[in-house]
């Protein structure tokens, strides 16, 4: 029995989420193996043959994989499937976009948002906005997961010696072509990677206010910045800000809500944090029912006298 790990990174680096779906691939049992599809991408292989609890490591480098295209890195993971039992891919926008072309190939049932592994054909997933856990037993031979790496602590990324195996890679589909990005350039740790997050809503009232009133704290604690749906949809803050069901999924070891009433929606996103601090002046806004620290008062007095006493 083995599971295959689908690696997310950039061909120079392995990102933080691999390392979470290591350990739940370790879960799994058996022997650990990860792909690295990319094009230039043998510093990101070297990476992952570091990551404690890996066996092997599978280098597939041709142009196509450059970028991550979902039908290319699908026909690359298929290519090699059926020497696994388990086949797991972080549950982030890469790995939510090429895991369900995956089963549909194989003919599977995918098995998404994991946050424990009970047995090798036992998981635990939330539904209902994590409002309730359904415990799914799978007799695919084949399972196919999307592990929501807030579940799992993350594996050591250095003091593990796997062997690096280059892999025949699949040709171009066509089907897609990448065309560019814009990368959004930011000094502060990635969202879903922070281990403090400060984060704003609707109350703040103007992105000018935004700015004024939570920069400092973020600046101070040199924290990410996050912000409700509300105050997105708002135009204070920007897409990759959101936190909640329909946005980012953090765990931080502090997150500071600061105007954010506690919609359900962005309760999904954040309640796994290790210590939550509320400040708002509504004392029955629900997001006090999961801070461990709730502070009922005006955001704009009281978080300049926070960031003052810091």
């Amino acid at each position: 029995m083995a599971s295959l790990v689908i690696a997310e990174h950039d061909n120079a680096s392995i990102k933080v989420a691999t390392l979470n779906t290591v350990t739940a691939a370790v879960a799994c049992g058996g022997d650990v193996h990860v792909l690295v599809a990319g094009h230039n991408a043998g510093a990101a292989a070297q990476a992952a043959s570091q990551i404690a609890g890996v066996s092997k490591v599978i280098h597939a480098d041709a142009d196509g994989l450059a970028h991550g295209l979902a039908e290319n890195v699908a026909a690359q993971v298929l290519a090699i499937a059926g020497n696994y039992t388990h086949i797991l891919f972080p549950a982030t926008a890469a790995g939510k976009n090429v895991a369900p072309r995956v089963a549909a190939k194989l003919d599977v049932a995918q098995l998404s948002d994991v946050t424990l592994v009970i047995s090798a054909d036992t998981f635990e997933r939330p539904i209902y906005a994590g409002n309730a856990i359904a415990t799914v037993q799978s007799k695919d031979a084949l399972k196919v997961l999307t592990v929501r790496t807030t579940g799992f602590d993350a594996a050591a990324a250095t003091g593990g010696s796997a062997s690096v195996e280059t892999a025949a890679a699949t040709v171009d589909s066509g089907k897609s072509a990448f065309k560019g990005s814009e990368i959004a350039k930011n000094d502060r740790p990635e969202l879903t990677a922070a281990k403090v997050i400060v984060s704003g809503g609707r109350a703040l009232g103007s992105a000018e206010k935004f700015a004024e009133v939570i920069t400092p704290l973020a600046d101070k604690l040199g924290a990410a910045m996050g912000a409700s749906r509300a105050a997105v949809d708002a135009g204070y803050a920007p897409n990759d800000w959101q936190v909640g069901q329909t946005g980012k999924i953090v765990a931080p070891q502090l997150y500071i809500a600061c105007g954010i009433s506690g919609a359900i929606q962005h309760l999904a996103g954040m309640k796994d944090s290790k210590v939550i601090v509320a400040i708002n002046k509504d004392p029955e806004a629900p997001i006090f029912s999961v801070a461990d620290y709730g502070l009922e008062a005006d955001l704009f007095a009281a978080v300049p006298e926070l960031v003052n006493a810091l």
